[in-house]
């Protein structure tokens, strides 16, 4: 039944790469200089044009129909961008701010929702249908649900309920969904504020996570402040991972380790979430690692690609840098062959500024066809990157 899904799914996502400008053109790279390439020029560099026509674009992210959307809190919009950054229509969703895609070409979209009877303003998520008998586009999606906190697990709701924020979103392979959520209480009804929830491919809440180490010890309120999260499953669509680990980043003031990994491990006792322990430390592979104490200060986006350059990016507002890491967790890209380096050369850049590689709080991150996107929210903009050993 599954392959069966999936072929449909294909079929119709050639169809539509059929239609004329459909999915725009690609990037022009053409004008950028590529250096006479050493250790020493191996560096991510500004594709042109810088795209600010937002105001506040606060998630950004690549999607399975292989467009961009990106999130404009300011105007509570979504907008959607072919690959060379044409901008292709927009969708007012109500208090908007986070956004992912799932596998049927759905959005999910984190904005508020308002009780029409008090007029009272709670976190919720929306479903948007792209694909509508008016056409396929962010300009004819309809709204067909919405998720509206703590209703998702409970029939009614206290004023402390009003303190709880849903932040962001990531999809899993069978289109069933994590959600980071916030908030000040630790004894709530349903488990702690702060806590990863699964929901099913259906908006059906299912379960906040509770993570276990490797002696089985459970832990309830292991998630202090989640913020950002993604999981293994992106585009490409025909190969996106299909395993239910993900990572998430954390804006806990007292955390050591903000950026943590989860494996999901399926067993004859059932499912567990694992923290990852086995990054790799190797000094002589690189200098920095993504485990390093206190390496992040307020990261406030994160992506693994899917494409098998197997990379994990990471924002951080409060530097208003990006990171870049392997799967591994070494900080960099692999030398060039005869760069004679050994370690791996760091790519992490930033600054706070309004240079075309510095930002001012710097919100979300994605990755696709080998650019490199950021969501630069108090610039105003969408910065995108090429890592010079890609533009040959």
């Amino acid at each position: 039944m599954r392959k069966k899904y999936y072929t449909i799914l294909l079929l119709l996502f050639l169809a539509l790469s059929a239609c004329k400008n459909y999915l725009g053109d690609e990037t022009d790279l053409s004008f950028i200089e590529v250096p006479e390439q050493n250790f020493r020029e191996v560096a991510y560099v500004p594709v042109q044009p810088i795209l600010n026509q937002f105001n506040r674009p606060t998630d950004i992210i690549a999607g399975f129909d292989e467009l961009i959307y990106v999130v404009d809190s300011a105007t509570q919009e979504i907008i959607a961008l072919d690959e060379s950054g044409k901008e292709l229509g927009r969708k007012f969703v109500q208090g908007a701010r986070a956004i992912a895609q799932d596998r049927r070409f759905n959005l999910l979209v984190i904005g508020t929702y308002s009780d029409p009877a008090s007029g009272v303003l709670r976190s919720s998520i929306y479903r948007l249908n792209l694909n509508t008998a008016f056409g396929y586009g962010i300009q004819f999606a309809q709204i067909t649900d919405s998720i509206i906190h703590p209703f998702y697990f409970k029939p009614t709701a206290i004023t402390d309920d009003l303190d709880v924020q849903l932040n962001r979103i990531t999809v899993l392979g069978d289109n069933s969904y994590y959600v980071t959520r916030s908030g000040p209480r630790s004894n709530s009804f349903g488990g702690p504020d702060n806590a990863v929830l699964l929901f099913d491919e259906n908006d059906k809440y299912i379960t906040p996570i509770v993570v276990s180490d490797n002696r089985g010890a459970q832990f309830s309120d292991f998630f202090q402040l989640p913020f950002a999260i993604s999981s293994l499953t992106k585009p490409p669509q025909i190969s996106a991972d299909e395993r239910g680990d993900f990572v998430f980043t954390s804006f806990d003031p007292n955390g050591i380790l903000k950026v943590n990994y989860i494996q999901r491990l399926e067993s004859v006792d059932g499912i567990s979430y694992i923290p990852k322990i086995d990054w790799d430390n190797d000094r002589s592979k690189a200098d920095r690692f993504i485990n390093d104490a206190f390496r992040f200060n307020v990261p406030s986006g994160i992506e693994i690609t899917g494409d098998g350059t197997n990379y994990i990016f990471v924002v951080d507002r409060k530097r208003d840098s990006l990171y870049q890491f392997t799967f591994t967790g070494l900080e960099g890209v692999q030398p060039p062959p005869g760069s004679g380096e050994t370690k791996f050369i760091s790519t992490s850049f930033g600054g706070k500024g309004v240079g075309p590689t510095q930002f001012n709080n710097p919100m979300g991150v994605a990755y696709a066809g080998r650019i490199l996107y950021v969501a630069d929210t108090d610039n105003g903009r969408v910065l995108r990157f090429k890592l010079t050993l890609d533009i040959r």
